[in-house]
C-alpha cells in the first residue's frame, strides 16, 4: 500500500467515525431559573402607552407648551421640554375629544392648533 492510499484510508476511517456521532449538541442547564414555574403562571405584562405625537405649541401670550399625545387617549402637558414631573396628564373620554384633568388643565383642537387652559393662566389659543 502506498503513502497516498494510506492517507485516503485514514481520511475515510475518520469520516466514518464522525458520521456515527450524534450531531445534536447536548445542552445541560447548569443554572436553572428558580422562578420558571411562577413566571409561566403569571399574567401577561401590559406595555405602557406609546407616544403617538410629541408637539411644541406657541401660545398667544408667547409662552410654550409641550404636549405628548399617547396611544391610550391621554396627553402629558409640560411647560419645559422633557420636564419631570409634568404639569398634568389630561385624558380624553373619547378619541378625538377634548383632554381634561381633575386639577383644571384642558387641551382641545388638532395637531396644528389647540386651545390650552390651565388653572392659573386661563384659556388661550396655541399653534404648533
Amino acid at each position: 500500500m502506498g503513502k497516498i492510499d494510506m492517507i485516503k484510508a485514514a481520511s475515510v476511517a475518520a469520516l466514518l467515525s464522525l458520521s456515527a456521532c450524534n450531531t445534536e449538541p447536548e445542552v445541560v442547564d447548569t443554572n436553572p431559573d428558580p422562578m420558571k414555574e411562577e413566571l409561566a403562571k403569571a399574567q401577561p405584562v401590559e406595555l405602557p402607552p406609546a407616544i403617538q405625537a410629541s408637539r411644541a405649541y406657541r401660545c398667544k401670550d408667547n409662552s410654550l407648551v409641550y404636549i405628548d399625545f399617547m396611544s391610550n387617549n391621554t396627553a402629558i402637558v409640560r411647560k419645559e421640554k422633557g420636564a419631570e414631573p409634568p404639569l398634568a396628564t389630561v385624558t380624553a373620554e373619547t378619541a378625538g375629544g377634548a383632554y381634561k384633568s381633575a386639577d383644571g388643565y384642558t387641551v382641545s383642537g388638532n395637531s396644528q392648533q389647540i386651545t390650552y387652559s390651565s388653572p392659573s393662566g386661563g384659556s388661550q389659543s396655541c399653534k404648533a
